[in-house]
């Protein structure tokens, strides 16, 4: 469920100090990042995800590719260390991990519904205004809008401390995510290569 949920925030999406940072007026800020993701009709890159683990003082390194296409098709999928992908199509959701592929109906599963719920407001920026799912603190450094959401549901409460997006100032669009779990691991992902509203083969989110 963790990794369902890692997946999730990956695609609403850097950490800098807290006194290097300036308010913003948020409903403007909000209004910008909203509009863009509205006009994105598709949206491709390569991603980086590096786990930090407290305990272990260690880091794990993954590298993979990300498809979206408005307004309820996406695919995550990791290629390196590991081969494993995760397609929600519709209504239908595709587990992919080595030879063994596992289909889901979204409609079926009150967790896989809640799941492509938040996936789906994430992408279209949704996630910021949407009060159910986090409270959010708005702050800009640099080239960056960066936006801190706090968990208000018990299930993300019990497994994410925070999560801090990071928003290119010109583009309006996720540039890197950092999930911080309440147990003191990091998990940072940067966004890649990103290419927006560009054609994208019908056959990266078949669901069979």
């Amino acid at each position: 469920m963790k990794q369902l949920i890692v997946l999730i925030m990956s695609l609403t999406l850097g950490f800098t100090s807290i006194s290097a940072q300036q308010k913003v007026n948020n409903a403007k800020v909000i209004h910008q990042i909203n509009a863009v993701a509205t006009s994105m009709k598709s949206m491709q890159c390569d991603f980086v995800q590096t786990k930090y683990l407290k305990m272990l003082n260690d880091k794990m390194v993954s590298k993979g590719k990300m498809y979206y296409q408005q307004s309820n098709k996406l695919r995550w999928e990791y290629i390196s260390p590991y081969s494993y992908a995760f397609v929600l199509n519709g209504s239908k959701v595709l587990i992919s991990k080595g030879k063994r592929n596992d289909v889901i109906n979204v409609n079926q599963s009150k967790m896989f519904k809640e799941i492509a719920r938040i996936m789906m407001n994430s992408v279209v920026g949704n996630c910021l205004t949407d009060k159910k799912d986090f409270k959010v603190s708005l702050a800009a450094s640099g080239t960056d809008y960066i936006a801190t959401l706090y968990p208000q549901q018990k299930q993300m409460k019990q497994m994410f401390q925070k999560i801090i997006l990071h928003f290119n100032k010109a583009k309006s669009t996720v540039s890197k995510v950092e999930l911080v779990e309440k147990k003191g691991d990091k998990t940072i992902i940067e966004l890649k290569n990103v290419r927006v509203n560009g054609a994208v083969s019908p056959s990266v989110f078949l669901v069979k």
